[in-house]
């Protein structure tokens, strides 16, 4: 597969021109990559008016997806998720209201897209007990129910899958509901681009999703930033056709041609026997978690490239990875429950061999799961309103029956517990206190 980018850049370095425009390094290397950092000059294309050699290498990711349309972000999946959003919105039934009905484990770009494309969110949450605020599990059933008490249908269906455990929906499930009540199915699946690359595909398109988000440079060799929007096929023209204008709404008029290039080489990776290198890896990764099972871990149920390891009865998982950090080994993350490690082609099996090494035998019980139910506190404003309202920051053990201003959450996860506009409760309090939040922002 060509890549029309990269060649672009290289062959502009080696020609040797001039540059009397914009970055300001002028390709001396600083930092060794400001040669191909280059911006939109002759030749070079426009990433949201893209007619060139951005457009052909886009067209070269559409194929490789399957999808109707796939673009490029160079500003993450929070670009895409805004974006997919403000597609979902704009194209919605006429005279019908615009809201969205979200599982509730979102990443905090959407309670900011909710704030600045200012829609209502109708709440999905987990039945039964619950262990994890980055977990959301979603029955078709339970969406059915929500969906059949609106008047109307929603803007979209939104869901996290993967969710930050490594957690998948029934995305084929949901999907077909949502058809059948008249509305599409938007997923954030920043943490499942190599999907696609499965045999058979377990990427959220291929199963029946209309709007998709992927993080490329999560779980492929890509430079940080580097993502997908796709269309499904089954999309509408007019939606398709849309997709630059809406990211150009949200997106800087100075892209980076790093990031471009490297999704751009990506696509010859991924046409290059890719699927066969992710087949291997994943029958390495099934044989470590029986490596860890047989020497006394409990592992949870997730996608393939991940490995969630419950953190047994005598430490937790924060502790496992300051464990794994002092023998040179970084986690994805880690909270009271779980460690969470993410893993893709380009590890060796020297590193699964080393993180096996580490963490030894575990001799301890696995722990009790608690229950942490997630805090329904009630809409006091809208997202819009809560976050363009005056705010102040104070201890989070002060906070009670205070409305949460800005989402207070680190990233990773980035998972709000409470969200803006909603009135903190007492269950609201219990997580600030489990996942180590020590002050909240909230409405003055």
């Amino acid at each position: 597969m060509n890549t029309p980018v990269c060649d672009f850049l290289e062959s502009y370095h080696a020609g040797g021109t001039v540059r009397f425009h914009m970055p300001g390094h002028k390709g001396v290397p600083f930092l060794g990559c400001e040669p191909l950092d280059l911006t939109e000059v002759s030749g070079a294309d426009s990433l949201y008016e893209a007619d060139g050699i951005i457009a052909q290498s886009e067209a070269n990711a559409t194929a490789l997806f399957g999808s109707g349309r796939t673009v490029y972000s160079t500003e993450g999946s929070s670009q895409c998720i805004r974006a997919m959003l403000y597609l979902a919105l704009n194209n919605r039934r006429e005279g019908t209201p615009p809201v969205i009905v979200a599982a509730r484990n979102v990443h905090k770009a959407f309670v900011y897209a909710a704030a600045l494309l200012d829609f209502q969110v109708v709440w999905l949450w987990p039945e039964g007990e619950h262990r994890s605020l980055c977990g959301c599990p979603i029955s078709a059933a339970s969406l059915e129910r929500t969906l059949q008490s609106l008047p109307y249908p929603p803007a979209a269906v939104y869901i996290t899958s993967p969710d930050y455990l490594g957690g998948t929906a029934d995305i084929s499930a949901l999907a077909e509901v949502c058809h059948r009540y008249g509305t599409i199915l938007t997923v954030d699946n920043a943490h499942g681009a190599y999907l696609r690359f499965l045999r058979p595909s377990r990427h959220p398109l291929d199963l029946g999703a209309d709007l998709c988000c992927d993080s490329a440079h999560k779980t492929l060799p890509v430079l940080t930033g580097g993502a997908y929007l796709h269309c499904s096929k089954n999309t509408s023209t007019v939606m398709q056709e849309h997709m630059k204008s809406a990211m150009a709404l949200f997106g800087s008029t100075s892209p980076s041609y790093l990031i471009l290039a490297s999704l751009d080489r990506c696509n010859a990776y991924l046409a290059d026997n890719y699927t066969v290198r992710l087949a291997e890896t994943v029958r390495n990764l099934d044989a470590l978690r029986q490596d860890l099972t047989k020497n006394g871990w409990e592992t949870e149920q997730t996608d393939p490239l991940r490995i969630t390891i419950a953190a047994p009865a005598d430490t937790t998982g924060i502790a496992l990875g300051e464990h794994l950090r002092r023998h040179g080994i970084e986690c994805e993350y880690a909270d009271p429950e779980s460690l969470v490690l993410m893993i893709t082609p380009e590890n060796r099996v020297s590193d699964l061999e080393r993180l096996s090494s580490v963490l030894g035998v575990n001799f301890s019980a696995p722990a009790k799961r608690k229950n942490l139910p997630l805090a329904q506190g009630p809409q006091e404003m809208t997202i819009r309103q809560a976050l363009f309202a005056p705010h102040e920051e104070i201890l989070a053990e002060d906070s009670l029956g205070r409305i949460c201003g800005a989402p207070t959450v680190s990233c990773p996860p980035a998972i709000p517990i409470a969200v803006s506009g909603e009135r903190i409760t007492p269950a609201a309090l219990e997580l600030f206190r489990h996942y180590g939040i020590a002050s909240v922002d909230v409405i003055k």
